[in-house]
């Protein structure tokens, strides 16, 4: 022992001389050199332990490298040090360091260190690394409140958890390397507020898991938005921190989306439920209504009978109420009437009892009913929060029978059930009503990682063998503790690993490959549960399967009562148990093909199959790896029992069942009708009496059979149809009161009765209580079976004016809060003993006023339900800020604080039985808000909360929110299931910043207090009154909604094609009614909506909707295609229309208008007046879409084909017969035919400039016609019958054509100007039909060949006598004279040689004299009686005259609708008779103020 001592001392003296060597010291003088020493260091030296380290008390920093040392030891006397560095040592554990209590860093990375521990009194620690080690979980730092830089890079950690929320001050975390999987633990490290670098996947280690999956860095950064560095990236930009923000933000509105849509399938599903249960009541309700009337009449004849005392003998007859019994063997027995009376009543009361019994049945099996749906739907959007969670790396997808792997599962369970294993529990089959496919990125990363690990270590080189092992087994779960829902998606999200640390549970994770072994113990439990409740109602029959994706590695069998434990069998991954395994059976080693599934042949799932074997090949599995299960499918079904049983909610049938069948509670059997008939046949039977329908002196004397009002007490009125009590308050005397079964809707008449103390109202429609007053010694109350609804204010009025009540009946109302009224109306009439003829306790009344006392807000309830946080929780969740933070936030209210109302920040009020929000007025601080689920029936209280930013109000009696117009930062409101029925304006007019609105399942008819909201980016209105089109125009402004869910409201089913509607006016959205919008729709939306004049249109336009004072439609440049305004007869005082620079290709749209005088299409695509049909083949996809709708034109078809082949057709019905003036310029007509412009009977000026007309037809009909316009066309020819029927043409405009010839205008024997000009006429011999015209007063040809002849112009002068004005020039008498001359001396003398140059002798030359030139540019902005165009003077000369065409004056390009010259004063004066004052006509080309374009 001493050699050994001396050995240790002689090793630890070498170990200190290297020591001191390694560190420039000498050994000799360490006693004084080691004083003075403060850093050691030694690296790479083997050095085994720690040695000599009191020769250096004023030690700071200690590095010691690549040594072996296995433990820390010898640092008692080295009280200074401040670092320490162990790294890359042997070391297991942290120890010896309770005396460093100055130490600030501490290395020591890549050792075996397993745990963190023995650090608590290194309190100064700022620096920690524990990089490379062997540690497991996050645990012993809880005392390093000065920790600033952790490492754990290296080890095995998979949980982050709390464990570093007392680190506040960590500045910068390494966690590579490890195993961290979920989303959920990189969330916990938001709690560390100073944490500015993070590091998950350092490049000098593996990456965490969760590195790999999808929005792994946008999770990151929106959680942890003050990081400046993640995984050795400088992610400081702002830029980056917004851009993760607005795409976390985006996913929560989707998911929020898509629970919102869940909710309101839940919402469908209970109002279904809802309707169901009303209709099983009705019966039930009818016969005690029908039992109550007859008892009241009894009441009332037996207290007649009692007052007159008359006696009457009768047959003893006996009713128990379920089984009459007549007593006609016994000799007859004279009775006392009055005891008929009360058996008869006895009899009823009995039958109200019963339809009682039965309508607690309905409810009871009503409540059942909404407790499944609730659970389903709480499960699917507890799958949507865990894909929001996830950031979808976990996703559940429903399946249908069109998805193969649906199919897949509903064989693979049929195949695995056994029919006669179920037999014994009256179970023939299964049914499979859901399968959800579970998508688990993390969890099946894995399992194809631990799967490729087997293949490659077992060297499996055949792919079969290995896929052999891969099975799909079913999870079996305790019996005794059913899947709930926390647990399944704990399974679904985490995989099994949880389950292992259930206590009691086995080591291995459960399964089978059998539907017998997972639900036949279930099953039993169940049976034994209701055994013992006596309930036998099959509640087993629906059940919940989770199938999982297995890989079964090396395995063996196990006996029956082997314990499964991975030490038991060492070497394998997975062991089976037989269910039918033989006494003598022994384990061994086997593989998969021995178990295969069985072919469909062998399959048992029906009890055809007398000789079952499934017992042979049912299996339970247990797999010790349970990253070797992956579950993949949830299957919901239900077992089919071999006796139907018909459940009250499930069959559509009527309530009264047949006998003999079996059903379920609830069900009404014939039998029990036949019971209500003998009651009510019993004797005495009721007298009907005459109904009293108005009250009157004589009456209420009559009914009460007294002479003065004095002497009344009490007056029955049961059973008549009154509905006013007049004068009743002179019966002061009056003591009882009963006027049940009548018609009255409020009791406002009842008003100081002071001795009233008996009253009956009963069985009437009475909606309010507002009236009743002085009532001080009312004892008894009965409203039941009315409509009253408001707990509040109903109970107020009966707290304020009956102050004696002692018993109420306020039953089978529609109350709007009925779980809470008892509580409610028992805290509030403190006199009441009997409330629903059930008496109230001692306990009840206790518990009544303490729920009285906690509805109102105090102080106790600010203290327990605030939190002082002053931002919000980073967490991806859909709740309110105002949950998250009074359930996830410790930052609770120290009141004894000085004005601690004023750091109040959140308040989550929820479910408190609120009637009235007050108290806040020193809350200015109050960010977050929510008073759910309350019977606050107004919003008040919150005036001095400016800063509330969300405020949520669901599940209240809400009728207005007149209260919030103050709280203009405002940015989320929700008031869902309120009672709102309207937006006010100058509510949400003040809520500039209001982002986020919720108001499902309300009244609201109109969008109109919302045209304002600017911000609102996500509208949820589902459920409402919103039934007009004219709703969604009030939303065209909001460019920031992206989503809008209007579901359920009428809209949706009364506008045709509502969601393109919808989707074409508020071309934002990128959601409509929880359903993505596609780019197809939107296509299909623009050309089915685009360009289409609506009289909702025009209504956003004008602002109302009075159509009868519209004189004229003004609506340029919009690029309308349609138009449908209607109805019709609103428009009927629109006189002028303007529609130029549109996309028109007709305007049937317009012919119903009836009183249009003018219609300006210019500068459209007008093809016909009315639209013309093409071959199917023919159309374009637009086309086509618009033949699958209603057209415009109020259902007014197409041409026939017959009128398309020949142009007009006589025949056809005259149209717009009030149109005088059309124009119709730049339109690419091509025929006048197809125009069928003919059917305009009584149009008198006609504009057609501008198209590409060759042949002039079709005006057969137009006999009126004063003016036609066909300049720039392309006529070459006027055809015989062109002009046959316009006698009463006064001006023709030709200009700009290809005419050669003037032929055929003898029956224009009216016109006086004709417009020739720009054309191709040359001979003079054209000029001269011009004969036929004699009323011609002016005439242009300018332009054409034949006006080069310097002849032309006196032959035209001489020829036409009462010619006025020629191309534009006035004719003088002087001109008409040496015209005249000319010619008389033109036949004397021979021709010139050149026509163009010759010079008439003694005519003097007019050409070189100036001439004015009028140029007409119309202007349509202008009003009607003012469409004059400019007129511009311009000198003509010879050249203009004989020179270069180009030169010459041209009459410009008529665009609009008159001019100023004389030529046009026809259509001045019609228009101005047509309109009678300024008509706005903008032209085509000019800006407009108007809207934008219609796409």
């Amino acid at each position: 022992m001493i050699q050994s001592d001396n050995q240790n001392q002689v090793a630890s003296e070498d170990i200190i001389k290297e020591l001191c060597t390694c560190n420039g010291l000498c050994y000799e003088r360490i006693e004084q050199e080691g004083a003075e020493t403060k850093s050691l260091e030694i690296f790479f030296s083997g050095y085994p332990r720690i040695v000599g380290l009191s020769f250096f008390p004023n030690l700071t920093r200690l590095t010691l490298v690549r040594q072996n040392i296995q433990k820390i030891c010898d640092l008692e006397n080295c009280l200074l040090l401040r670092e320490l560095w162990l790294a890359e040592c042997c070391l297991t554990k942290i120890e010896g360091l309770k005396q460093c209590i100055n130490l600030q860093k501490l290395y020591l990375y890549c050792n075996r260190i397993s745990t963190i521990e023995n650090l608590e009194n290194l309190i100064n620690l700022e620096i920690v690394w524990l990089n490379g080690n062997q540690i497991k979980e996050i645990e012993g730092l809880s005392t390093l409140q000065s920790l600033k830089e952790l490492n754990l890079a290296g080890n095995c950690i998979s949980k982050i958890g709390r464990n570093l929320d007392p680190n506040q001050g960590i500045e910068k975390l390494n966690l590579s390397g490890n195993r961290i999987c979920s989303f959920k633990e990189i969330t916990s490290l938001a709690r560390l507020s100073n944490l500015k670098d993070l590091c998950l996947n350092d490049p000098q280690y593996e990456p965490n898991p969760v590195c790999h999956l999808c929005n792994y860095a946008t999770h990151v950064l929106y959680h942890i938005p003050q990081l400046q560095r993640l995984d050795t990236y400088d992610v400081a930009s702002k830029q980056i921190k917004e851009l993760a923000e607005a795409t976390v933000m985006k996913k929560v509105m989707y998911y929020n989306m898509r629970i919102k849509s869940a909710q309101r399938q839940l919402e469908e599903e209970l109002e279904k439920l809802r309707e169901r249960k009303h209709k099983l009541q009705k019966l039930p309700e009818e016969r005690i209504k029908h039992f109550h009337c007859h008892i009241k009449h009894l009441e009332r004849d037996l207290e007649d009978l009692q007052t007159s005392g008359k006696a009457q003998t009768s047959v003893s007859q006996t009713f128990d109420g379920e089984n009459p019994t007549w007593d006609d063997e016994s000799p007859t027995e004279d009775i006392n009437p009055e005891k008929q009376f009360l058996q008869k009543l006895d009899s009823l009361k009995k039958r109200i009892a019963f339809w009682n019994k039965k309508l607690e049945e309905v409810e009871a099996i009503y409540q059942l009913e909404v407790k499944k749906k609730k659970k389903a739907s709480n499960l699917a959007v507890q799958f949507l929060l865990t894909e929001l969670e996830t950031v979808g790396n976990t996703r559940f997808e429903e399946g249908s029978p069109s998805d193969p792997w649906f199919n897949s599962c509903y064989d693979l369970i049929l195949s695995r059930f056994c029919a006669w294993d179920f037999k014994a529990y009256g179970i023939s089959g299964v049914k499979v009503n859901r399968v959800i496919r579970v998508h688990n990125r993390i969890l099946r990363m894995k399992f194809e990682g631990k799967f490729q690990n087997f293949v490659e270590e077992e060297d499996l080189g055949d792919s079969t063998n290995h896929r052999k092992m891969l099975e799909y087994l079913f999870y079996v779960s305790n019996p005794e503790v059913p899947l709930k829902k926390k647990q399944l998606i704990q399974i679904l999200e985490e995989g099994f690993e949880e389950i292992r640390k259930v206590p009691g549970s086995e080591e291995a994770v459960p399964l089978s490959n059998s539907l017998s072994i997972c639900e036949c113990p279930r099953i039993e439990h169940f049976q034994k549960q209701a055994k013992s409740k006596g309930d036998f109602e099959e509640s087993f029959r629906p059940g919940k399967l989770i199938i999982s994706k297995v890989f079964l590695g090396n395995f063996m069998q196990a006996c029956e009562t082997e314990p499964i434990f991975q030490a038991n069998f060492p070497g394998v991954s997975s062991v089976y148990r037989p269910r039918g395994l033989p006494p003598n059976a022994s384990s061994a080693h086997g593989t998969v093909a021995s178990l295969e599934k069985p072919k469909a042949p062998e399959v048992c799932s029906s009890l055809e199959f007398r000789n079952c074997d499934c017992s042979l090949r049912q299996c339970e599995w247990f797999v010790f790896d349970h990253d070797l299960v992956l579950p993949e499918y949830v299957v919901e079904f239900e077992f089919i029992t071999l006796v139907k049983v018909e459940t009250l909610f499930s069959s559509l049938s009527n309530v009264v069942s047949e006998e003999g069948r079996r059903n379920s509670a609830g069900f009404i059997l014939s039998r029990d009708l036949q019971c209500d008939d003998w009651a009510l046949n019993m004797e005495p039977v009721v007298k009907p009496k005459p109904k009293i329908v108005c009250l009157d002196e004589k009456t209420i004397l009559g009914v009460a059979k007294a002479n003065v009002y004095c002497q009344i007490k009490v007056l029955n009125l049961h059973g008549n149809r009154l509905s006013k009590l007049r004068d009743i308050s002179r019966l002061s005397s009056l003591r009882k009161l009963i006027v049940s079964f009548n018609e009255f809707t409020c009791l406002d008449d009842v008003y100081h009765l002071p001795n009233l103390e008996y009253f009956d109202a009963s069985h009437n429609h009475v909606i309010t209580l507002e009236g009743i007053r002085g009532l001080i010694k009312l004892r008894h109350l009965d409203l039941g079976w009315n409509q009253l609804k408001k707990t509040g204010e109903e109970i107020n009025v009966l707290r304020r004016h009956t102050p004696t009540l002692l018993t109420l009946n306020i039953g089978h109302n529609p109350w709007h809060k009925p779980a809470s009224m008892r509580l409610s109306v028992i805290g509030q009439l403190k006199t009441l003993t009997h409330l629903d003829e059930v008496l109230i306790t001692d306990d009840e009344a206790a518990a009544a006023a303490q729920f009285i006392t906690d509805s109102r807000i105090s102080q106790v309830s600010l203290l327990e339900h605030s939190r002082t946080d002053t931002e919000k929780i980073r967490i991806l969740s859909v709740a309110p800020q105002a949950k998250i933070l009074s359930q996830m936030s410790k930052n609770r209210l120290d009141m004894f604080q000085n004005n601690w109302f004023t750091v109040i920040t959140a308040l989550d009020l929820d479910g408190q039985h609120l009637s009235k929000i007050s108290h806040l007025e020193k809350l200015e601080n109050l960010r977050w808000a929510s008073f759910s689920n309350n019977n606050l029936t107004r919003v008040e209280g919150l005036d001095s909360c400016l800063n509330l930013e969300e405020l949520t109000l669901d599940g209240n009696c809400i009728s207005n929110l007149e209260g919030i117009s103050k709280l203009s930062k405002l940015m989320r409101l929700s008031a869902n299931n309120n009672h709102l029925t309207s937006l006010e304006r100058n509510v949400f007019d003040n809520l500039v910043h209001l982002h986020y609105l919720s108001l499902e399942n309300n009244r609201i008819t109109s969008l109109v207090g919302l045209q304002k909201s600017y911000a609102l980016i996500e509208l949820y209105i589902s459920n409402n009154y919103v039934s007009s089109n004219q709703e969604i125009y009030y939303l065209k402004g909001l460019n920031n909604l992206i989503i809008l869910d209007m579901f359920g409201n009428l809209i949706v089913w009364k506008q045709d094609n509502y969601r393109l509607f919808v989707i074409f006016h508020i071309p934002s959205l990128k959601a409509l009614d929880g359903v993505a919008v596609e780019a197809p729709e939107i296509e299909n939306a623009k050309d089915l909506f685009g360009g289409k004049l609506t009289s909702d249109m025009v209504v956003e336009r004008l602002g109302h909707s009075d159509f009868i004072k519209m004189q004229e439609l003004n609506w340029t440049a919009s690029m309308i295609r349609t138009i449908d305004l209607t109805p019709p007869d609103q428009f009927k005082n629109i006189s002028s229309v303007n529609l130029q620079n549109n996309n028109l290709t007709n305007f049937s749209g317009l012919i119903f208008l009836p009183n249009i005088k003018v219609l300006c299409l210019n500068y459209n695509h007008i093809e016909s007046i009315l639209p013309r049909s093409k071959p199917p083949n023919h159309l374009t996809n637009r086309q086509l879409l618009h033949q699958k709708v209603t057209s415009s034109g109020y259902g007014q078809q197409g041409p026939t084909k017959t009128s398309r082949d020949v142009g007009f057709n006589e025949s056809l019905p005259p149209i717009m017969q009030s149109l005088e003036v059309l124009h119709l310029g730049y339109n690419g007509i091509t025929s006048l035919a197809l125009l069928q412009i003919s059917r305009l009977r009584n149009l008198k000026f006609l504009f057609l400039q501008g198209n590409e007309i060759s042949q002039i037809e079709g005006l057969e009909g137009l006999q009126l016609l004063q003016e036609l316009v066909l300049d720039h066309n392309r006529v070459k020819m006027i055809g015989e019958n062109s002009f046959a029927k316009q006698s009463s043409l006064l001006a023709l405009h030709l200009e700009e054509n290809r005419l050669r010839e003037v032929n055929n205008l003898q029956s224009l024997v009216k016109l006086q100007k004709l417009f020739l000009g720009l054309n191709k006429i040359q001979d003079l011999s054209e000029l001269e039909k011009l004969d036929c015209l004699p009323c011609l007063k002016e005439l242009s040809i300018y332009g054409n060949p034949v006006s080069r002849k310097i002849c032309h112009r006196p032959v035209l002068v001489f020829r036409l006598p009462n010619l006025q004005i020629l191309d534009g020039t006035m004719i003088s008498l002087e001109e008409r004279a040496k015209a005249e001359l000319h010619l008389l001396e033109q036949q004397a003398l021979p021709l010139a040689n050149s026509p163009i140059e010759s010079v008439f002798p003694g005519l003097p030359n007019m050409v070189p004299k100036p001439c004015t030139m009028k140029i007409t540019n119309l202007s349509l902005l202008g009003s009607i009686n003012h469409l004059h165009g400019l007129e511009l003077a311009v000198p003509q000369t010879a050249e203009d005259t004989t020179g270069n065409e180009s030169n010459r004056m041209r009459k410009s390009k008529n665009v609009g609708l008159g001019t100023n010259n004389p030529r046009s004063i026809h259509a001045e004066i019609a228009l101005r008779q047509a309109k009678g004052a300024s008509t706005t006509l903008p032209s085509h080309g000019t800006s407009q103020s108007g809207p934008s374009r219609t796409t």
